[in-house]
Formats: C-alpha cells, structure tokens, sequence
C-alpha cells in the first residue's frame, strides 16, 4: 500500500510539474505571437515610410544666373518648384542680408533723392 500511496505522489509530482511547464509554454507562445504581430506592423510601418520618401540624386542642372533648374524634359523651373515637386520639403521665403542691401538700396537712394 506504501508502495502505491509513493507512486501516486511521484505521478502527482510529476503532473504539476507538467502543468507548470505547459503554463510556461503558453506564455512563452503568446509573447512569441505578440513579438511577431509588432515585427509585422513596424515592418508595415517602414514599408510605407520608404514609399514616401522621394530624394533628389545626380547633378542638377541650373542656370548659373538665375537659378532656375532644367527638369528631364528641358524646361527650365524655380528650385522651389523643381525640389517642392520631387521632394517632401516646403519653402519659406525671406531675403538674405545681401539681397535686403541690393533690393533696399535703390529705394533708399530714391527716397534720398526725393527729399532733396
């Protein structure tokens, strides 16, 4: 009778053992399963990033005088149009130190003059 009572202890052991090992298993498969569902979506992710990402590359022909850019068809565009179209970038303008002394100094030369 020992003999079964130390048996039956040894398979009941045994079990929650195997219990414990499946429970582990199953936490261990359903990190495996959400790992692969976020690899999944990132790779979705930079998939459509690489989609959108446009790059100017090679040399650019433009006019040395008044920058304009001449396009694959050989019209000669602003480099604002030329990079706002193959490229995500937007532009802002304003005017350089140098361009405000060229585009200022005749209008300050006329109001000179007009004083006199």
């Amino acid at each position: 009778m020992k003999d079964k009572e130390k048996k039956k202890e040894e398979l009941m052991s045994e079990l929650a053992e195997l219990r414990q090992r499946i429970t582990e298993l199953e936490a261990s498969e359903a990190e495996r399963k959400r790992a692969g569902e976020e690899r999944e979506k990132l790779i979705g992710e930079l998939t459509e990033a690489l989609d959108n990402i446009k790059t100017l590359r090679g040399l650019v022909p433009i006019c040395a005088s008044g920058k304009k850019i001449r396009d694959y068809q050989g019209y000669w565009q602003q480099v604002e149009v030329y990079v706002r179209d193959r490229s995500e970038a937007e532009f802002s303008h304003g005017l350089c130190p140098d361009c405000v002394k060229e585009f200022l100094s005749p209008i300050n030369d006329r109001k000179g003059q007009e004083k006199e």
